[in-house]
C-alpha cells in the first residue's frame, strides 16, 4: 500500500494545482524546503508527483526534484510513469520502471506500475513491447486486477490486435462495468461492431463511455444509420451527451449526407449549451460540407473562435469537394496569412481546387511548394491529385509522364485518374495502358474494368467490351451495385439499382415514366454507350432509367416540397448519361438537385452543372 500513502496533500504542495509559471512553482518549492517538509520522504514524492501530473511542462523540473530526493518512494516512481505515459515522450516511463526494479529499497512494482506501463505501450503503440509487460505483470501476480485487465484490453485495441483483446476479456471470470465497457470500443474500434452490439446489449449498466464507442464503431465502419438509431436509443434513455457522441453522430450524417439530421445535430448542440470545441466545429463544418451546404459550413467555420489546421483543411476541403475551387485557393492565401501551417491533408484540399476548375498550372506550383516552402514530402494522394489535374483538363501524355517519373511505384488511385481521363478523352490506347496497370495492382479493382468496357463501348468495340466481361467473370469480379441515399423528413431512404422493394415503389415508377416522356419531348437521347451489353437500343435506356441516382430523384420529386432542394449521395461515380439527364430534370420540373458521388459535389439547377465539366 506504500505507493497509496499521502493522497491528501499537505496545504502547501496543494498550491501547485493553482500554479501557472515556473516561477511560481520554484517558489512554492523553496517554501518547502526552508520549512523542512521535503525531508518526509512521502512529501517529497507528493510534491514530484504534483509536479508531474498537473503540467506536463513542467516533467523536467520535477525530474530535477525527484534527483534530490534520497528515498523516492514506490508512489514517485509510479507517478512518473503515469505522467510521461501521456506526455509526448511516453517512452521514458520504463526509465522510472527501471529504477524501481533497481531501487536500494528492494521494491517490486505493483498495479498502479503496471497499470500505467500498459498505457504506455498503448500510446507507444509498441507491438513488441506491449506483450512483453503483459508477460511481467502475469509474472508479478496482477493479471486479475480489474484496472490492468481493462488497460490490456485498451492496449490491444490500439495495436490492432482483436484477438488478444478477447483472449484477456475470455479470462476475466466476472468482467466489471469498466472491463466491458474497454472490451466494446476495443471491438467497435477494430471494425467487429456485431460482437460488439451483442456485448453492449447485454451489460446490466452502461455508462456515457459505452454508447460513445458503440455510436463510434458504427460511424467509423459505414454503419451510419445504425449510429444514427443508436444515438437516439440513447436519448431515450436518458443518457448524458457530450462532445464525443455528437462528433460520431455527424460523422454518420456526413456519411449518409443527412442535411436534417445534421440540422437537428446541431440545434442540439446549442440547445444544451456544449462546448463548441476546435473537434466538434471541424466536425459541423465537415459534415455541412458533405451534406452540400457550403454557406452554413462556412458560417460555422467564420463563428469559430479558435481553429486548428484540421479545421482549416476541413473548410478548404469541403470548397473543393463542393466545386468553388478559387474560393478554395483564397482561403488557403488566407491561412497562410493567419499563419497557421498547412499538413499533408491541406495540400490534398488544394490540389483538388485547382482540379475542380482546371488550374494545372497553379496546381502544380502548389504540389512543388509543398517540399521547397512547407518541407511536406507528397504522398502517393498528392501524385494522384496532379494525375487528375492534368488528365481533367486533357493533358494525358504529361499525365502518363508524370507518374513515369513518380520517385515511387505508383499506385492504383494515379492509374485510375489516368484511366478516367482516358474515358473523358477516349483515348484508348493510355486507357489499355492504366486498367492494365490497375489491375496488376488490385487484381478484383471492378471500377478499371467497368471504365476500361465504357471506353470500348464508347467506340461501339463490343468484342471489347465482351472480352471485358468474360475476364471479369473468370476473376470472380463483381461490379458494385449502385446506391444512393436520400433524406426525406429525417428518414434516410435507400435506392438500390433494379431494387422495387421500396413501399412508394409504384408512384416512384410512374414518375420515371413521368420524366421520361418530358425528356424525350424536350428532344432527350439516351446516351446508351455506357451500358454494358450488346443490347437492342430501346433495352438499354431501360436499363439506364433504373439507376440508382434516376429512383432516387424521381422520389424526391413526388415526397418534397418544391423549394427543399434534392440530395442525393450515391456510393459510385455518376454516369454522363445520368449526369446530363439529371441537368435536364432540373430545369424541366425548376428543382435544385444536389449529388455526392464518390468523387466529388454536382450542384444542378436551371439545366446546368457546378462541375463545369470537370468531373
Amino acid at each position: 500500500m506504500s505507493s497509496l500513502r499521502c493522497i491528501a496533500k499537505h496545504p502547501t504542495i496543494s498550491l501547485v494545482d493553482s500554479c501557472t509559471t515556473l516561477k511560481e512553482l520554484k517558489q512554492i518549492h523553496s517554501q518547502l524546503l526552508v520549512n523542512g517538509l521535503l525531508n518526509d520522504p512521502y512529501l517529497s514524492g507528493q510534491f514530484v508527483a504534483t509536479i508531474a501530473i498537473r503540467n506536463p511542462r513542467n516533467l523536467g523540473y520535477s525530474n530535477e526534484v525527484l534527483d534530490q530526493c534520497e528515498n523516492p518512494t514506490l508512489f514517485t516512481f509510479n507517478s512518473m510513469i503515469r505522467a510521461y505515459s501521456k506526455s509526448s515522450t511516453p517512452s521514458k516511463s520504463f526509465h522510472f520502471y527501471s529504477r524501481i526494479l533497481q531501487s536500494r529499497d528492494n521494491f517490486l512494482p505493483d498495479n498502479y506500475t503496471f497499470n500505467f506501463l500498459v498505457r504506455t505501450c498503448a500510446q507507444l503503440l509498441a507491438r513488441e513491447t506491449g506483450p512483453s509487460v503483459h508477460a511481467a505483470l502475469t509474472k508479478c501476480g496482477f493479471e486479475n486486477d480489474p484496472h490492468v485487465q481493462s488497460g490490456l484490453i485498451f492496449m490491444y485495441a490500439e495495436l490492432g490486435c482483436l484477438h488478444s483483446c478477447h483472449r484477456v476479456f475470455g479470462e476475466i471470470v466476472e468482467p466489471d462495468l469498466v472491463c466491458q465497457t474497454a472490451m466494446v470500443s476495443a471491438c467497435a474500434r477494430c471494425g467487429d461492431v456485431g460482437f460488439a452490439r451483442e456485448l453492449f446489449d447485454e451489460m446490466p449498466q452502461r455508462d456515457p463511455i459505452a454508447w460513445n464507442a458503440m455510436i463510434a464503431g458504427y460511424a467509423q465502419c459505414g454503419k451510419s444509420r445504425e449510429a444514427l438509431n443508436l444515438f437516439h436509443l440513447m436519448q431515450m434513455e436518458g443518457v448524458r451527451v457530450n462532445e464525443v457522441s455528437m462528433v460520431s453522430v455527424l460523422s454518420a450524417c456526413s456519411h449518409l449526407g443527412a442535411l436534417d439530421q445534421g440540422r437537428w445535430a446541431h440545434a442540439y448542440i446549442e440547445r444544451n449549451k456544449l462546448r463548441m470545441t476546435v473537434t466538434l466545429g471541424t466536425a459541423l463544418i465537415d459534415m455541412y460540407a458533405k451534406c452540400g451546404n457550403m454557406n452554413k459550413a462556412m458560417e460555422v467555420f467564420w463563428g469559430m473562435k479558435e481553429k486548428n489546421v484540421y479545421t482549416w483543411s476541413s473548410a478548404l476541403g469541403g470548397l473543393a469537394m463542393n466545386g468553388f475551387g478559387e474560393k478554395c485557393l483564397e482561403l488557403f492565401s488566407l491561412m497562410n496569412k493567419e499563419g497557421v501551417h498547412p499538413n499533408e491533408v491541406t495540400f490534398v484540399s488544394v490540389l483538388r481546387g485547382c482540379t475542380v476548375v482546371g488550374l494545372v498550372e497553379e496546381g502544380r506550383q502548389h504540389f512543388d511548394s509543398m517540399k521547397k516552402l512547407y518541407g511536406i514530402e507528397p504522398h502517393l494522394e498528392h501524385y494522384g491529385c496532379i494525375v487528375d489535374l492534368y488528365g481533367r483538363a486533357g493533358r494525358l501524355d504529361e499525365a502518363l509522364n508524370f507518374i513515369n517519373s513518380m520517385p515511387m511505384k505508383p499506385h492504383a488511385g494515379a492509374w485510375g485518374a489516368l484511366l478516367n481521363a482516358s474515358r473523358m478523352y477516349k483515348n484508348m490506347e493510355i486507357g489499355e495502358l492504366a486498367s492494365r496497370k490497375i489491375v496488376e495492382l488490385e487484381a478484383k479493382n471492378h471500377g478499371a474494368y467497368v471504365l476500361l468496357s465504357n471506353i470500348y463501348a464508347d467506340s461501339k468495340l463490343w468484342d471489347g467490351v465482351s472480352n471485358v466481361r468474360q475476364t471479369m467473370k473468370a476473376k470472380g469480379v463483381r461490379k458494385l451495385p449502385g446506391c444512393s441515399v436520400l433524406e426525406v423528413d429525417g428518414e434516410v431512404h435507400e435506392f438500390l439499382v433494379g431494387d422495387k422493394s421500396h413501399p412508394r415503389y409504384n408512384e416512384i415508377e410512374a414518375m420515371l415514366g413521368e420524366i421520361s416522356r418530358r425528356l424525350k419531348l424536350a428532344g432527350y437521347v439516351a446516351n446508351t454507350n455506357p451500358v454494358l451489353f450488346d443490347i437492342e437500343e430501346e433495352e438499354k435506356e431501360d436499363a439506364l432509367c433504373k439507376h440508382s441516382e434516376k429512383v432516387a430523384i424521381a422520389f424526391g420529386l413526388i415526397s418534397l416540397k418544391e423549394a427543399v432542394p434534392i440530395r442525393i449521395v450515391k456510393n459510385l461515380r455518376v454516369c454522363w448519361d445520368c449526369h446530363d439527364v439529371t441537368k435536364m430534370i432540373s430545369k424541366l420540373f425548376n428543382r435544385e438537385i444536389i449529388v455526392r458521388d464518390r468523387n466529388r459535389f454536382h450542384h444542378f439547377q436551371d439545366g446546368e452543372c457546378s462541375c463545369k465539366g470537370y468531373w
